[in-house]
């Protein structure tokens, strides 16, 4: 399937879903049906005014002029700026004011009606020509409403082998570039190849573009060929497409950029899942759902106040969804106008959830409020009559001394209690005996005697304990469920392993395992610092053990080694979790101690850092990591900034949950946590990012059984996927991949084999011939390049294994040798820039000496050739070269980049040369001829290449009337009958001609198409052109014309 055909079937795809389709060249301002000025407008003026009509029928005409004032131009010179303010007008509407009964009316104008489907008009259009600022550019597929340009999807051939739908997310980076007009007004970006189909937002990067793989709700997911059609049919269903534009959209500031952030396809039908699941639970009486609702739903009862809890794994977005919840469910007329109570458990957590909604005013349409202790949280739910999003811990639900039972503060039916991490240990419903024969209820007890006929849905990241009857009681069961499986799968996530290092430890280890077992969570009421340190005799006591000077010396000299080996194989950084603030403190000395230009007193500096809370009246121990709250924003940022010296962070509980750092891959565990808390906590290495496999977690104080345990209840819950994964496993994987690549060196019947065993002692010397035995394999340049991609993948999360050590230099050598093929020969695949760095990263930090890469030629015997001049001198060089695998690969990367150089616009010389190449290849590959042979052919060809750059030179014509002049003389009796002169002349008159009568959009207007056939004809019969091959002959000046038109159209 071609680029073209998978464009028309995407648009059959669109019309079967309601969609008008259209093609841009015929709405142009030149075509046949008009609907736009020029090529720099980028809405379509008559589908918008009608829809203003159509949706506002009270405004006057005045009130429109201005509404299409206001749309049409851009609030700012920043597109991202632009594009959050012109949102804002699509879900709040355009500020009108006009004269009624000579009173000033201020009103507002709504652009789409999410209420009625059918009053918005849906078209999708192709070959949309724009003027960008350096020349014309056509995104393959444009969707309109009401005339809004409001989604672009670029499609790439399926069936090219060297293109991947990244090609479409870089051309698409340059429409952002060069016609930032369109992007002002998007709302989703697609990309696409058909098998593989990708939505992003507007300044989401590669990793943020993610699949879409359902239809009408979460359990709706088909297994169709093309994700593409899966895309179309799921997310541009004109329906969920409103819903997804008015509810499943967000802008945040990052490190002072503003960004747009879009739900993914779990989170879009868990919130609408969700939503409905809290009108059954809130109300019950009159709801009635007509659509099919996923499994999990169906489960609500009604009026039960048991909304149902949201299992979607750690770091796939539940900030997000929870935002984008409150937001659709405030618009839910049967709510009434409902109050939202958000609950947190920690300040941190609910610090940064408040941050997060406070970033969605668009979305909320109103500023959520922060209870600042237990007495304004009861003022806030006692006065609220309606509306409103309150925040809080948990812990403010507590008691007044004096009290027994909470009072009621409000016992309305249209409130709902949102909580993040929905089953902790204070959500308990049941009575405890207290030491004074008084009874201590858990927080859920309160919330519900405080706010009576509330409904409560909870979100988590970890699946609920089977043995957790409190939470079920509280929440009720899962409303949506979405694994570490799903999440890995889509690229959400990337897997976590495990490693323990208790064995590189010999001070008092068993014994701290065995306390560390025993010892409970602690509670951590962070209402009271005080109350905070006040530990259990068995915590004490292993802190004691634990903070033992001579094994945090053991702790600090392990883990400065094995970090710096990980860092060697992976770019990144890595938190450090201590039990005690002393012991950060004490570790940080420590650390610092065996690299001192890692320490720097200034926040601003250094490579290592303590994060914790803290006061002035805290011991000198620790005032110097103590950091008022604006320093602490700051390492935050410079923790999230992969190019920022701060490497590594030691933390006792701040940052381990609701902290997103990307770069971050490693977790050094000192600390006993266990089910919940130790989930989130790993969870912080899980992120995507670039090119990292996944993340790692080393233990140094036994957290094994945890990990087992919280598989059980992983298991237990019907999660699919695995909390962690063993090192060993990667270490397996990277035997595995060894074995195949020593089997490739093997002496077979087929092969002589090659011993590369002296890598150690001069990997120089060995490079060249052991990629001249790979490209003697079959097939061997491909499957080494995937075997070694794979084995770097594998010793990147086991490398710091003592046994994956003794391989290190071979994976090095191997590497270089991988780098020297991607970089000296044609690869199948295009490397970005980020992965070519990638690639070279490990060889250089294993100490292969780097002009194994950067000198191939050299280690050949050959001088390095200017790549536009194949001169006699090397290609005989290349002739007498003992590596003739090598030397074939060598020329046909030469070729290959000579032909893509010189013949970029020239049809019939790029065709000629690049189908000889392969033809040559071809019966190489097939063992038709010898490597000798097809080096002979190969120096032919090139020599022969260069003799027509030469003639090209002596003829006197521009580089486009040479193109023509090959077009004509691609017909053999046009020569001879003519000869040269007279071909020169017809291509001369044909470039100012064709030049002069091409328009925009002329390749895909047959109208144009056809008078330029014409004139190619009348011209090719005035000089008396040989009419055997005339038509030929036009046809491929017409393709000619195609590739040098876009140079001449600006």
């Amino acid at each position: 399937m071609t680029e073209d055909q998978l464009e028309q079937q995407c648009l059959a795809w669109f019309a079967e879903g309601g969609w008008e389709i259209g093609h841009g060249p015929d709405i142009a301002h030149d075509g046949p049906n008009p609907e736009r000025s020029d090529y720099k407008q980028v809405l379509l003026f008559a589908d918008l005014e009608a829809a203003i009509q159509r949706i506002n029928p009270h405004l006057p005409a005045s009130a429109l002029e201005q509404v299409v004032a206001v749309v049409r131009k851009p609030e700012s010179l920043d597109t991202v700026v632009s594009n959050r303010a012109f949102h804002r007008l699509l879900l709040e509407g355009v500020p009108v004011e006009y004269k009624r009964n000579d009173k000033v009316v201020h009103d507002r104008a709504f652009l789409i009606d999410f209420n009625n489907l059918n009053a918005n008009r849906f078209r999708a259009i192709n070959q949309f020509t724009i003027e960008g600022s350096k020349q014309l550019r056509r995104p393959d597929v444009l969707c309109f409403i009401n005339g809004i340009p409001v989604a672009v999807l670029e499609l790439k051939s399926p069936n090219a082998e060297n293109v991947s739908i990244w090609d479409a997310f870089n051309q698409i980076q340059t429409y952002k570039d060069e016609a930032p007009d369109l992007f002002a007004y998007n709302e989703a970006l697609v990309i696409s190849e058909g098998f593989n189909a990708r939505v992003g937002s507007l300044t989401a990067n590669q990793e943020r573009f993610m699949p879409w793989r359902t239809l009408k709700h979460e359990d709706d997911r088909p297994l169709f060929e093309w994700q593409l059609e899966t895309m179309i049919r799921g997310f541009f269903d004109r329906e969920l497409f409103l819903d997804y534009i008015r509810f499943f959209v967000i802008f945040e500031t990052d490190s002072d950029q503003l960004i747009k952030k879009i739900a993914g396809y779990h989170q879009f039908h868990a919130v609408r899942e969700a939503v409905r699941a809290t009108l059954v639970a809130a109300r019950g009486d009159d709801i009635s759902l007509e659509e099919k609702r996923a499994t999990y739903a169906d489960k609500v009862q009604p009026g039960s106040k048991k909304a149902g809890v949201v299992w979607h794994t750690q770091g796939s977005g539940k900030s997000i969804s929870m935002c984008c919840y409150a937001g659709k469910l405030l618009q839910q007329p049967e709510m009434n106008n409902p109050t939202l109570i958000v609950v947190t458990d920690r300040n941190d957590l609910d610090g940064q959830l408040y941050a997060t909604f406070c970033a969605a005013k668009e979305l909320l349409k109103q500023e959520p409020v922060q209870a600042l202790d237990r007495d304004s949280l009861r003022q806030l739910l006692a006065e609220r009559e309606s509306g409103g999003i309150i925040f809080t811990t948990v812990q403010k639900f507590a008691l007044i001394e004096s009290e027994k039972d909470h009072p009621i503060l409000n016992d309305r039916h249209n409130i709902v209690v949102i909580s993040d991490e929905a089953h902790r240990s204070q959500y308990g419903l049941k009575a405890t005996l207290k030491n004074d024969g008084t009874y201590k209820f858990g927080y859920a007890k309160h919330m519900r005697d405080a706010l009576p006929n509330a409904a409560f849905i909870g979100f988590t990241g970890t699946p609920i304990a089977n043995e957790d009857k409190d939470t079920r009681a509280v929440f009720g069961d899962y409303v949506s469920i979405y694994d570490i499986q799903d999440a890995v799968d889509d690229g959400a996530t990337v897997p976590i392993y495990y490693e323990s290092r208790l064995a590189k430890l010999d001070i008092n280890c068993d014994l701290i395992e065995e306390l560390s077992d025993q010892v409970d969570d602690v509670v951590e009421d962070e209402e009271d610092l005080g109350q905070r340190e006040k530990t259990k005799g068995e915590w004490s006591r292993l802190e004691k053990l634990v903070g033992a000077g001579p094994r945090l010396q053991q702790v600090a000299a392990d883990l400065v080694e094995h970090f710096e080996t990980r860092s060697r194989s992976i770019e990144g950084k890595a938190m450090i979790v201590a039990m005690s603030r002393d012991i950060c403190a004490h570790l940080y000395n420590e650390i610092t101690a065996l690299r001192p230009d890692w320490h720097d007193s200034d926040p601003e500096k250094g490579a290592i850092k303590v994060v914790m809370t803290g006061s002035a009246a805290d011991k000198a121990l620790l005032q110097p990591h103590i950091y008022n709250k604006q320093t602490k924003k700051r390492l935050e940022k410079r923790f999230k900034d992969v190019n920022d010296p701060l490497k590594l962070v030691i933390v006792r509980d701040m940052w381990l949950t609701g902290f997103d750092a990307p770069a971050c891959h490693t977790m050094y565990v000192d600390k006993p946590m266990k089910g919940h808390n130790l989930m989130q906590a790993i969870a912080r290495v899980n992120r995507v990012f670039k090119d990292k496999p996944g993340g790692l977690v080393v233990d140094y104080i036994g957290i094994a059984n945890e990990l087992k345990q919280a598989l059980k209840t992983y298991s237990d819950a019907k999660g699919r996927g695995e909390p962690t994964h063993s090192s060993n496993e990667a270490f397996a994987i990277l035997l595995e991949k060894l074995d195949i690549i020593h089997g490739m060196f093997a002496k077979t019947p087929e092969s002589p084999g090659f011993d590369y065993s002296g890598y150690a002692e001069d990997p120089n010397r060995l490079i060249v011939p052991t990629v001249n035995h790979i490209f003697g394999l079959k097939d061997g340049k491909k499957r080494f390049l995937d075997t070694v991609l794979a084995m770097n993948k594998a010793f990147s999360l086991c490398s710091t294994l003592d046994e994956a050590q003794e391989y290190q230099k071979e994976i090095a050598f191997l590497s270089t040798v991988k780098a020297a093929i991607t970089k000296y020969t044609s690869v199948d695949k295009k490397l970005s820039q980020e992965e070519k760095n990638s690639a070279l990263k490990q060889i250089l930090d294993n100490a292969v000496v780097s002009e194994g890469v950067t000198d191939v030629f050299a280690m050949c015997g050959l001088d390095k050739p200017n790549i536009g001049l194949l001169s006699e001198e090397f290609l005989e060089d290349v002739r007498q070269m003992p590596y003739k695998n090598f030397a074939v690969e060598l020329l046909e990367k030469l070729l290959k980049d000579n032909i893509k150089a010189k013949t970029r616009n020239n049809v019939v010389q790029e065709k000629k040369y690049s189908e000889r190449l392969q033809e040559t290849l071809r019966k190489y590959n097939n063992r038709g001829i010898e490597t000798a042979q097809v080096i002979e052919e190969l120096i032919a060809m090139a020599k022969q290449f260069q003799a027509e750059l030469e003639r090209d030179a002596a003829l006197g014509l521009t580089p486009d009337e040479i193109a023509f002049y090959d077009a004509l003389a691609n017909n053999e009796s046009a020569v001879r009958e003519l000869g040269d002169k007279t071909l020169k002349l017809i291509a001369t008159e044909l470039t100012q001609k064709l030049r002069a009568s091409t328009t925009v959009d002329w390749q895909v207007r047959e109208s144009v198409r056809a008078k330029l056939r014409i004139l190619v004809r009348r011209t090719l019969q005035r000089y008396k052109y040989p009419p055997d091959r005339a038509q030929e002959a036009v046809e491929l000046i017409l393709q000619q014309a195609e590739v040098l038109s876009n140079g001449w159209s600006r």
